[in-house]
């Protein structure tokens, strides 16, 4: 055990509170320990040391948080027990019900350490190797006071929705704190709640993942990459206990689409194809379509030319097949006949197929209506720019250019911001060319990113 200078003032309340005394806390815990496959030792003595500043050894703490918890009726976390630091919650938690709620505090107390949080290639494959079994007893195993029902759950999807929506048209800064906030102090305690039936629960688990989904999406907005990737991996944690297959595989499908946009495909071609094991005969031909536009990026961002295009097709396919309605938790992508084109291009492009990602981004602009997804239109215009300059269409760039400026005004996003410096050299070297337009859109984008 490594100790702490000072006594654990915070887990002596924690144990006044619950009425206990030691030995009942150490009997509480050898329980939980066993619940778990863990024979421990734990008595008396060992809850003295902890009071003193030691810290418990492996998961011990964890069943410390859960004695108490089951004890007090509502969950207690880690941190309230002295056990962790601020940043060390921001890592995922074990439980994930804890781990969401510790997200959502840091990000409206510690904003600080959650925005420099690291994005690790070694986090993406976290899905690959986790194993759910033991927090899911833990969690299966509360007694929770709350009842949780049909109402309460719908009220987090409206509220998913409505900041999902505003998100598009503002950006991922807006209305950040509000989101998070609502996740730690409302969502996540809900799980911890009473649930009428099985399909109940799996609704709730499942509303929260779309919420922490929304969450990690807006920080990845803002280019705070360690605190989105946190988010989705708390996300997939929550999905796995509302749908082990579909949408696991979508939130595994996130962690994949982040870390290509970073240029990362590390671990992308495993976790997709993961996820596509999981998912397909699971899902929707439109939500499978998504699975497999995913696939094709990460084969093209290897150089696997030939399973690209096999994974293009397998999208193309996906998305003619008729049958079930499209799963909620994929509806967060837009139409979907637009995000498969917008992706389609972003492989091209990687595969050096300009004037294939002219093309496939023009559709991708004709599928999406442009006051709702007005973010999105602003990025695909920047793309679109682009594959214009790489066929030296220098005047068309520039008015392409132009129009995403123009929609980008206003916006509290990173992604924006980042595609505005993107095209800065390319204009600087129009102007010196006498290119029409390109010195007053330079300066254009030179105040928009002051």
């Amino acid at each position: 055990m490594a100790t702490r200078k000072e006594p654990n003032h915070r887990l002596r309340e924690a144990i006044s509170n619950a009425r206990w005394t030691y030995e009942a806390l150490a009997n509480a815990v050898r329980r939980v320990g066993a619940e778990n496959g863990e024979t421990l030792l734990t008595n008396k003595s060992a809850v003295a040391h902890w009071i003193n500043g030691a810290q418990p050894a492996g998961q011990v703490g964890q069943y410390v948080a859960e004695a108490l918890s089951r004890r007090s009726g509502r969950r207690v976390t880690l941190a309230e027990l002295g056990f962790a630091t601020p940043e060390e919650s921001f890592a995922v938690s074990r439980d994930p019900v804890e781990a969401v709620a510790n997200l959502g505090r840091a990000d409206v107390e510690h904003r600080t350490f959650l925005a420099v949080a690291a994005f690790t290639t070694a986090g993406v494959a976290m899905p690959l190797f986790y194993d759910p079994e033991p927090i899911s007893r833990l969690m299966r195993a509360r007694t929770g006071r709350a009842r949780v029902g049909a109402e309460e759950v719908e009220v987090i999807r409206q509220i998913t929705a409505v900041f999902s929506a505003a998100d598009e048209r503002l950006g991922g800064g807006h209305g950040l704190t509000t989101v998070t906030a609502y996740l730690a102090d409302t969502a996540a305690p809900m799980l911890n709640g009473r649930f009428p039936d099985e399909s109940a629960r799996r609704r709730a688990f499942g509303a929260v993942a779309e919420l922490a989904y929304l969450a990690g999406w807006k920080h990845h907005d803002l280019g705070q990459e360690g605190a989105a990737q946190h988010y989705y991996q708390v996300g997939y944690q929550l999905a796995v206990e509302a749908d082990p297959h579909g949408h696991a595989g979508w939130m595994m499908r996130a962690l994949a689409h982040q870390a290509l946009s970073l240029k990362q495909p590390h671990h992308c071609v495993a976790l997709i194809e993961n996820a596509l094991a999981r998912s397909v005969s699971r899902v929707d031909g439109k939500t499978e379509a998504l699975l497999h536009i995913t696939h094709a990026r990460a084969f093209a961002a290897t150089r696997d030319k030939p399973a690209a295009a096999k994974a293009l097709l397998a999208a193309e396919n996906a998305l003619t097949r008729d049958g079930d309605p499209q799963a909620g938790f994929s509806l967060v992508s837009g139409p979907v006949a637009g995000t498969v084109a917008s992706h389609t291009a972003r492989t091209l492009t990687d595969l050096g197929d300009h004037a294939g990602t002219e093309q496939q981004h023009c559709a991708a602009l004709v599928r999406w209506d442009a006051e709702r997804y007005k973010r999105v239109h602003a990025l695909t215009y920047a793309d679109l720019g682009d594959s214009l300059a790489a066929q030296a269409r220098a005047d068309e760039a520039v008015a392409t250019w132009g129009r995403a400026l123009d929609l980008m005004d206003g916006m509290t996003s990173d992604r924006t911001r980042k595609a505005i410096s993107s095209i800065r050299p390319c204009l600087a070297t129009y102007r010196k060319r006498g290119v029409p337009g390109a010195a007053d859109l330079e300066l254009r984008a030179r105040q928009a990113l002051a």
